[in-house]
């Protein structure tokens, strides 16, 4: 650990310079992530202090802190303040009045209340006031003061950071308001892929149409051990015939959507880009992730990582397009796209800063729409606001962009890989720009990844019905 400057110093209080009535104190405001800290260290995961959709049920209706939260907070001020360092702990007694809620800032207090001058011992009263002034810990704690004065430098604790996914989980709470969506599900031969759909049914967010061949499947089934009873099965002989079975299913209207199971992704994407018997509309099919990046303050969308392997400017157009129509589907009505390149300005000798500034003027023109754009924008550029005023950048997307769209497959692929492995960042995708999403997941992906890309096309699916029925068109 580091320590602070020598301005910044710890010092105790020796036993022959505390008397009885001396006092100390601190003030500390409880917020979810003390809980879920104190959870941490203690392993007590008790749904009561964990779980908020259990707590509604308690008998408080909420949230609460664990009970010893506060008594650690007496520990405190024992062992930083009075008596402070070289404070040994005897005993502790404790009594829990009222409960200590999201919010609710708790003095701490202890209170000299008897000297025990043969021992060296000190007991303290101990209370612990909300905000109100309501009393909701109270006991006595004896401790071995110490006899010798101590002054030192103050450690610096480490920053902890909580990786929780929180906004994969945003993601699926979004999901919940849709029907869940008939998909198919291609070639579900392995546990991974019939695991993901069944999980993905679980949670109401589809409706899983099983396109393989049906031993295999059911094979699969057995060895995850889940049960598909409920489902439609739908029997081909091979990946190639579920390819193009999942596609006419979508075409007929049958299924809303396309999960991808053990196949290579280019075997269900050659039957979708059938011009005649496909799932083409008017623009090029591009792969979108939806990022959680624990040190970005907001949900982060990169786009194209798997299809589009160097795309031509309209091919660019499409693609910032469709990562726009995701945004709004999951509720950002004007999200902000950084086109990314090594500089922020146009270079002729660097294509991609050349088709920044032209999709830019496009936007402008109304050629893309729904969304602000700015680029070219190296990475830090479009990220971090403190990078964007170092470099004179004035911008309504520079240091906080919404959408990423990399100059190629290669540079996409590269960043998603560097957040996920060097940034514990996790993410969802799914396929834009068809009649219907498809979800291109992957073996390695756990359930929370594979229920999320679920969603993420729900919501899409779902934005894409409401807009075809509020259009002059569609009514």
């Amino acid at each position: 650990m580091s320590v602070n400057d020598a301005n910044d110093l710890i010092e105790n209080r020796t036993y022959d310079e505390i008397t009885v009535g001396d006092e100390a104190h601190l003030e500390k405001r409880l917020t979810m992530e003390d809980i879920k800290l104190f959870a941490v260290m203690s392993g007590d995961v008790n749904p009561s202090h964990v779980d908020s959709d259990f707590a509604k049920s308690s008998r408080f209706q909420e949230v609460i802190a664990h009970g010893m939260w506060g008594g650690a907070l007496i520990s405190t001020v024992l062992g930083t303040q009075l008596p402070g360092p070289g404070t040994v702990y005897l005993k502790q007694s404790l009594q829990f009045k009222a409960p200590v809620r999201l919010g609710d800032v708790l003095r701490v207090s202890v209170r000299a209340i008897e000297k025990d001058d043969q021992r060296h011992r000190i007991i303290f009263a101990c209370r612990c006031e909300n905000q109100r002034g309501d009393t909701v810990i109270e006991g006595e704690a004896s401790v071995l003061a110490p006899i010798k004065k101590i002054q030192r430098p103050r450690t610096l604790l480490p920053k902890v950071r909580l990786t929780e996914r929180g906004r994969l989980h945003e993601i699926l709470t979004a999901a919940d308001h849709p029907e869940p969506m008939p998909t198919a599900v291609v070639h579900p031969v392995d546990q991974s892929a019939i695991c993901g759909a069944v999980e993905s049914a679980a949670q109401g967010l589809i409706i899983p149409v099983l396109v393989g061949p049906k031993r295999k499947i059911q094979l699969a089934a057995e060895k995850a051990e889940v049960d598909i009873s409920a489902f439609e099965l739908v029997d081909v002989p091979h990946s190639h015939a579920a390819a193009e079975q999942a596609v006419a299913l979508a075409r007929q209207g049958r299924v809303g959507a396309l999960m991808k199971g053990a196949l290579h992704t280019d075997e269900l994407l050659r039957e979708v880009l059938k011009r005649d018997t496909g799932l083409r509309t008017e623009r090029c099919l591009s792969h979108v992730m939806a990022f959680d990046v624990p040190t970005y303050p907001r949900p982060l969308l990169i786009t194209d990582a798997a299809i589009n392997i160097y795309p031509k400017l309209a091919e660019k157009r499409d693609i910032v397009q469709n990562a726009i129509e995701l945004a709004h589907a999951l509720g950002n009505d004007n999200p902000r796209v950084a086109i990314l390149s090594a500089v922020e300005t146009v270079n002729p000798k660097i294509t991609s800063t050349i088709d920044a500034a032209a999709l830019c003027k496009m936007a402008e023109r109304g050629q893309i729409s729904g969304g602000t754009l700015d680029g070219p924008l190296a990475f830090d550029n479009a990220v971090s606001e403190a990078a964007a005023r170092t470099k004179g950048i004035v911008s309504p997307v520079a240091g906080r962009a919404d959408i990423l769209l990399a100059p190629d497959l290669e540079a996409a692929n590269m960043l998603m890989k560097q957040l996920t492995h060097l940034a514990d960042a996790t993410g969802a995708g799914v396929v834009v720009g068809a009649r219907v999403p498809i979800m291109l997941t992957s073996r390695a992906d756990d359930a929370l990844t594979r229920m999320a890309s679920s969603a993420l096309a729900l919501l899409l699916a779902d934005y894409q019905r409401r807009s075809l029925l509020s259009s002059p068109s569609g009514a």
